[in-house]
Parts: structure tokens; C-alpha cells; sequence
């Protein structure tokens, strides 16, 4: 259409157009079943798992009819039940945690000091690469007799021996963490002026805190192997002993039922300070940030 010397765009007749829904998708947003619900619950598919190879040792152990060596889960049960009603078990356990939580928290605040230090200078971060080096393959059991030696028989030396366990390891993670921030996060950091604690609070642990929750778990699995293997070894004094030394009295007596009660309640309290403990860390911490997949 001309109109004068101009010229108009041609006029093109409206159409509306009716969307549909594409054939064979079905319902997006169709709520979930309960299998599929079930199925996205790592705690549910977890203690799958448990049921299994509760399943598995009932069953191998009832091929094998020899109580003495392997009893079955449910006299195992059993057996942890009665302990539990009598209170020994749990008075045994309440004596490990005391310990583990002397042990690992000396450790953990011994390792946070190192760590600060080698952060801050080329000559601390030598000397904190050396000391690993050096004492973290070393087997933390290892040190019992010089344990022994220095602190004497008790709970000092099995802190000593946790504190061995679990200081380099997280020491390690730690620093591999701090390592691992970038330097465009450093430079936004001093760009606003953060210097010592605050960087370090603000920039450097929140952006290696995967490494240092890490080397938390590391620590603690450490930690507690650690304390039952130690008292094992000598982890009765003044006539209370942990749980190493419950499960130590047992195979004395040749009581293997209650010997298997407590290995699962080491079992259980690794479970609980993993799945419960450090998961919620996880959910509140790294997986909040977008910093770790759920």
C-alpha cells in the first residue's frame, strides 16, 4: 500500500492459535508415588541396604551353626538388647564419647591453629607440609607404647593417641582447602578491604569449607577407630572401661554374641555421627551454597 511517497507495511490478518499438550508427556507436574518418593530418600535406600546385609548374615550364619565364631543377627540383637537394659553398654559408651570428644576436639583446635600459621607464612607452611608428611602415615596405634610411657596407663594416653589421629588429617584438608580458593575470590576479598581474621572468616572458609567438612569426617572416623582399637589395648582405668574394652571383656569369656553387640554399636554411632551429624552440616553449609550435589 503507497500512500503518497511512502510506503506501509501490507496489513496481515490476526490468527490466534490454541496450544496443546504435546502427545506422550503426560502430566510435568503429577505428584510422585510413594515408590518414587521412597526411592529419592537416601535414608530409606540406606537402610535397604542395612536390611540386606542383615539378611545375608542371619542367613550365612545360620548355614554356618557355629555361634562360638559368627552367632546370628538376631541372637547378636538380642544380646545388645540385654546390654542395653542393663545399662552396661551404655555406661561403656558414655565413657568412649567423653573421650573421643577430649581427643577430637584438642585436635581439631591444634589443627586450626597449624593451619592459620601456614596460611599466613611461606615458613609455617614448610613446616605444617613436613609434619605431614612425616606423622600422618604413621598409625596412630603405633604411639601407644610411647603413650604409655609418658602419660601412664588411662585416658591420657588415649587422647594423646586421638589427637595424633586426628590432627594431621584434618590439618591437611584444611590447608589443601585454603590452597584451592581462587584468586579472583582473594582479590574480591581485599578489594573490599578484608584483611586477617575477617578474610579468612568471610572468603577463605566458606569457599574451602568442602575440603575442611572433608577433613572433619576424615578425622572423625580416625578418631574413633582409634579410641576402640586403643582400648583394646589398655582402655580400662580405675575400673571403667569404653566400649573397646566391653567388647575386649566378652571375647575373654568367649561371650561372642555380645562381642558382635558391640561392634554394632560402634557401627551404630558411626552411622548416626555420618548420616545425621555431618549430613545436617552438609544441608545447612556446603549444599545451601551450591557448593556439593544433594
Amino acid at each position: 500500500m503507497t500512500t503518497g511517497t511512502k510506503t506501509l507495511p501490507p496489513l496481515r490478518p490476526e490468527t490466534e492459535f490454541t496450544v496443546s499438550t504435546p502427545e506422550g508427556m503426560g502430566d510435568v507436574a503429577r505428584p510422585l508415588s510413594l515408590w518414587e518418593r521412597l526411592a529419592n530418600n537416601s535414608a530409606f535406600r540406606r537402610g535397604m541396604i542395612l536390611v540386606v546385609i542383615a539378611i545375608i548374615w542371619e542367613t550365612y550364619s545360620r548355614w554356618l551353626q557355629n555361634p562360638l565364631s559368627f552367632p546370628t543377627f538376631l541372637d547378636t540383637v538380642e544380646a545388645l538388647i540385654e546390654a542395653i537394659k542393663s545399662g552396661v553398654i551404655l555406661k561403656r559408651l558414655a565413657v568412649s564419647l567423653q573421650t573421643l570428644v577430649m581427643g577430637y576436639g584438642i585436635g581439631l583446635v591444634l589443627a586450626v591453629v597449624m593451619t592459620t600459621l601456614a596460611v599466613s607464612s611461606r615458613i609455617a607452611t614448610d613446616v605444617l607440609s613436613t609434619l605431614t608428611a612425616s606423622f600422618n602415615p604413621m598409625p596412630a596405634i603405633a604411639l601407644l607404647p610411647l603413650a604409655l610411657l609418658w602419660f601412664g596407663l588411662g585416658t591420657p594416653s588415649i587422647v594423646f593417641v586421638i589427637v595424633h589421629s586426628v590432627l594431621w588429617a584434618v590439618a591437611l584438608n584444611m590447608h589443601s582447602g585454603f590452597l584451592s580458593v581462587s584468586e579472583t575470590l582473594r582479590m574480591a576479598g581485599q578489594t573490599f578491604g578484608l584483611k586477617g581474621l575477617r578474610f579468612a572468616m568471610q572468603i577463605l572458609i566458606p569457599a574451602a569449607f568442602p575440603a575442611i567438612l572433608a577433613g572433619l569426617k576424615i578425622g572423625w572416623a580416625f578418631a574413633w577407630r582409634t579410641l576402640i582399637a586403643a582400648e583394646l589395648v589398655f582402655g580400662v582405668s580405675s575400673g571403667q572401661g569404653g566400649l573397646g574394652w566391653y567388647i575386649f571383656e566378652n571375647r575373654n569369656t568367649l561371650d561372642t554374641a555380645n562381642v558382635f553387640a558391640g561392634l554394632l554399636t560402634v557401627m551404630a554411632v558411626g552411622l548416626f555421627v555420618e548420616g545425621v551429624i555431618f549430613r545436617l552440616i552438609e544441608n545447612r553449609t556446603v549444599r545451601r551454597w551450591g557448593m556439593q550435589r544433594g
